[in-house]
């Protein structure tokens, strides 16, 4: 039991998420007065003070007799509510953050931030000016990012400049995300739209009808207004799912939609599942000459599998990669995820011993998060995953595998309730990095989201203003309306593009 005594503030959501890092769905009371019906209880007082040119906080810890006092005084960035309600917010992140450090022995290394996107922030500071020096003083002093976390956040942020030399004005281009919602199963883990095809057979062939009409209107849109699109990805759910003959026919309908095709950097297609894979869609996928895709196995024990609802084996994910290089698809991604039920450092060997015998040209390395809706979290209790120290020794295995084999991190995420407060890292051999995953990670230009489950973030050239249209999550919606959702996010276009003097 945590009971918090808040002075001067009502910053609960900021001190969940501090909490959240340092314990495992913490029981948390907010108090007037202590509650003396836990005597072993964490008490924490934390008080925010505001003078005319900064705020200052001060946390006071008591537990088993000890106390521990800290206090932080952050200036105000602006004279504006807004800034100094966010200045006080951080302050009082910063102050817990500093007592649990010390009552616990575990060190943050991404200190108060909570976001998703790091590499982000990062690369704000340099395209507006900062040196390198500055920006690394400012995410250390200011956010208490750690040295070894800089170097990744740098380390990256290289590479996508090396990457996309033009990162920082490749606003006037687009990205397209196509998303198509069925798998074979749905993994226990996942709560990205994706639903079982063989019981939504029905819904299949009228969610196509609606995803061609999107492509062809939107189509329209671009052409109108001669927008290049920088990189094309087709996501899900699993898209070969789909027949061959399906897969086929959105490329035609894309070629003959889309304009510019010849100038696109990058088309992917997540092939994740080896289960879907067959000779005549990797066929279909050269002959439209798909750059990349994703064959990804997740873990190389057959009884995780098993357990996450996986229905393919171990050695089906070997055969369908050797078949893909040996047509010629040889731009091959695979995920591994660190943490998965009953795994631990072994398990985790293990699988990284699998990929080298493969050496996919990427690799990228998720740790597990246990995502509200997905199937894992609502029966968390049936699932035993490793703990805080192993998750992170699995993590270090992966980094010092990478750099031994020759892969550099090139794009790096995170989400909340992951295990350890690590981060989603994506490796790549020399030249082939993913210029989509930069892109979407990165926020940079306008991600055009079609199909089911799609979200569209429409960001408007010169402008770090970002709009999200989402499309339905479920078939049945997305096929009752799809026509009206293409009109309401042709205006939401018209609105972000030209709402405004800008002109592009």
């Amino acid at each position: 039991m945590i009971q918090i005594k808040m002075n001067g503030h009502a910053f609960e959501r900021e001190i969940g998420f501090i909490l959240a890092l340092f314990y495992e769905d913490p029981k948390t009371a907010y108090v007037a007065e202590w509650r003396n019906d836990d005597d072993g209880a964490l008490r924490i007082e934390l008080t925010v003070e505001h003078t005319d040119t900064s705020a200052r906080a001060c946390g006071v810890l008591y537990i088993d007799g000890r106390r521990d006092e800290y206090a932080y005084e952050r200036p105000y960035p602006a004279q504006d509510g807004k800034s100094r309600n966010k200045t006080a917010k951080q302050a009082i992140s910063y102050t817990l953050l500093t007592l649990l450090e010390r009552l616990t022995g575990i060190e943050q290394g991404w200190g108060i931030l909570t976001g998703i996107r790091p590499t982000k922030l990062l690369h704000k500071l340099l395209s507006t000016g900062a040196s390198q020096a500055d920006a690394h003083r400012l995410l250390r002093d200011d956010y208490m990012v750690r040295p070894y976390k800089l170097e990744l956040l740098q380390q990256i942020v290289d590479k996508q400049l090396e990457v996309v030399p033009d990162l920082y004005q490749i606003d006037r281009e687009l990205s397209v995300y196509i998303g198509i919602p069925f798998c074979p199963t749905k993994c226990a883990y996942c709560t990205f739209p994706a639903y079982a095809i063989k019981s939504h057979t029905a819904s299949v062939n009228p969610f196509l009808e609606g995803l061609h009409y999107e492509i062809r209107e939107l189509g329209k849109w671009l052409t109108r207004n001669d927008l290049r699109i920088t990189s094309i990805y087709f996501g899900g759910g699993t898209p070969t799912s789909i027949t061959a003959e399906d897969l086929d026919a959105l490329f035609v309908t894309l070629h003959e939609s889309f304009p510019h095709m010849d100038k696109v950097r990058e088309m992917t297609v997540e092939a994740g599942r080896p289960d879907t894979i067959t000779p005549e869609k990797l066929e279909v996928m050269k002959k439209w000459k798909v750059d990349r895709i994703s064959i990804n196995p997740q873990s190389f024990t057959q009884e995780t599998l098993v357990a996450i609802g996986r229905h393919h084996t171990v050695e089906e994910t070997i055969e369908k990669y050797r078949l893909a290089m040996q047509m010629g698809l040889t731009n091959i991604n695979m995920d591994l995820i660190i943490g998965l039920p009953n795994e631990g450092v072994a398990e985790w060997e293990h699988s990284l011993a699998e990929v080298a015998r493969l050496m996919p040209t990427s690799l990228t390395v998720h740790t597990l998060s246990f995502k509200r809706a997905s199937e894992m979290t609502r029966n968390r209790d049936r699932y035993r995953v490793a703990s805080r120290d192993e998750i992170r020794q699995m993590m270090q295995m992966a980094t010092e595998w990478t750099k031994a084999k020759g892969y550099t991190p090139y794009y790096l995420y995170r989400q909340k309730n992951i295990l350890g407060n690590l981060e989603n890292v994506g490796y790549s051999l020399a030249g082939q990095e993913s210029i989509y995953n930069i892109m979407i990670m990165e926020e940079v230009q306008t991600i055009l989201g079609l199909g089911c489950g799609a979200v569209s973030k429409l960001i408007a050239p010169e402008s770090d203003r970002l709009t999200r249209f989402p499309n339905p999550k479920d078939p049945k919606t997305y096929n009752d309306t799809y026509k009206q959702l293409v009109d309401a996010k042709i205006k939401a276009l018209d609105d972000v593009y030209f709402g405004t003097a800008m002109s592009i």
